[in-house]
């Protein structure tokens, strides 16, 4: 009996468990994942999986590659500083009048060939000359003193005919001196404004004319502005009680660049006059001597002109001549041989030469010949290593 029982148990048990299986089995469909299939190889349409799973780009074959990268650029000293080096060639630039001596008339034409620089007695190269018109930039520097009606008088005339030779685009300043120099009018073209101030020259304030330092100021002024610029000096040329010397006042003429002076000597028919009278004495005339000498030195050592007219007749040649150097000029560029920038004064002589290096000769249209100057600045200054 208990042997019925134990089998009736384990029937009922195996049915059971048949049972149960047989219900995974139907429910195993709907629960699992459909397996991935893995596109043939020839197939170009989606990406490419790895063994690992992930989703891999399919590469074209069509793709543009990337540019290169750039070459690095080659220095002498990878890694380090780059440095540059400059060199400064020095180069002179000469302005040189010729007129003719009878006419004052410049001489046109003239090739680089025909001119012979010799600095500090040695031949320079010249490597152009170009002739150059231009408007010019003009200190009329006048004396205007309590020492005597003919010398203003004189003065006058003498700043009032240059003031008329103004053209439209020149510049003019005015400026007087007795004990000190005093600025009549700045820089302009405005020939009213010029007229106004040589009409207020009337009454002078003082005898002492200190010369030296109004031409001192002046050319410290002229600094400051640039191109090239001139100085018309009327004047006695007699300094009274400057407080500097002669040769402080050459010093500061040579070390000025682009400045040359004209001047006009005053009183020449009053001292002409004293002097053939016997009124003058030694020691006045020497004084006047000394005078004329020092205006004259000033316009040779910058390339200008000194005139000492007696008549007044005399101006309307000056100023032509005075404007027929200063609007007409041959500008002489050369490299020096003595490159050192040393500040010192260099000596300069212009000459004019034919084609076998002979002095150069010039005829009229009669075949006569005729004579001529050459007018330039006696030498430079060197530039200093700071500048």
């Amino acid at each position: 009996m208990r042997t019925g029982k134990l089998l009736v148990a384990a029937l009922w048990s195996t049915l059971f468990c048949a049972g149960v299986a047989v219900a995974q089995d139907q429910q195993a469909p709907s629960q699992q994942k459909p397996a991935q299939t893995q596109p043939a190889a020839d197939d170009s349409s989606g990406p490419d999986m790895g063994n690992d799973g992930i989703v891999l780009p399919k590469k074209k074959d069509d793709a543009v590659a990337p540019p290169p990268a750039p070459a690095e650029e080659k220095v002498d000293n990878p890694g380090g500083a780059t440095y540059s080096m400059r060199v400064d060639v020095p180069i002179v630039n000469l302005d040189v009048n010729v007129l003719l001596d009878k006419t004052h008339q410049f001489v046109p034409g003239l090739k680089p060939e025909n001119f012979l620089v010799v600095e500090d007695g040695k031949e320079q190269e010249v490597s152009s000359v170009k002739v150059t018109r231009t408007p010019i930039t003009v200190v009329l520097l006048l004396e205007f003193a309590a020492n005597s009606y003919f010398f203003i008088r004189d003065m006058q005339n003498a700043a009032d005919g240059f003031f008329r030779t103004m053209q439209p685009e020149d510049y003019v300043a005015v400026e007087t001196y007795d004990i000190k120099p005093h600025v009549l009018t700045d820089f302009t073209n405005n020939k009213d404004t010029v007229d106004q101030a040589l009409n207020s020259l009337i009454i002078p304030g003082f005898r002492e004319t200190n010369q030296f330092d109004a031409l001192y100021d002046t050319l410290d002024r002229l600094t400051r502005i640039e191109g090239r610029k001139y100085i018309v000096l009327i004047s006695t040329g007699v300094d009274t009680m400057s407080h500097l010397t002669l040769d402080q006042m050459y010093a500061k003429v040579k070390a000025t660049p682009n400045v040359s002076i004209f001047t006009i000597s005053t009183g020449q028919f009053v001292r002409t006059m004293a002097d053939a009278r016997g009124a003058m004495g030694p020691m006045t005339r020497m004084t006047y001597l000394q005078a004329d000498n020092q205006m004259k030195t000033f316009a040779d050592m910058t390339g200008g002109m000194s005139f000492r007219p007696i008549f007044q007749g005399e101006l309307p040649d000056i100023f032509s001549q005075i404007n027929e150097s200063i609007r007409n000029e041959y500008v002489v560029t050369y490299k020096p041989t003595n490159t050192k920038n040393d500040g010192s004064y260099r000596k300069v002589k212009v000459y004019l030469v034919d084609a076998e290096g002979k002095p150069l000769k010039m005829q009229d249209e009669k075949g006569r010949p005729l004579k001529y100057s050459v007018i330039h600045r006696d030498g430079y200054k060197a530039r200093l290593p700071v500048e």
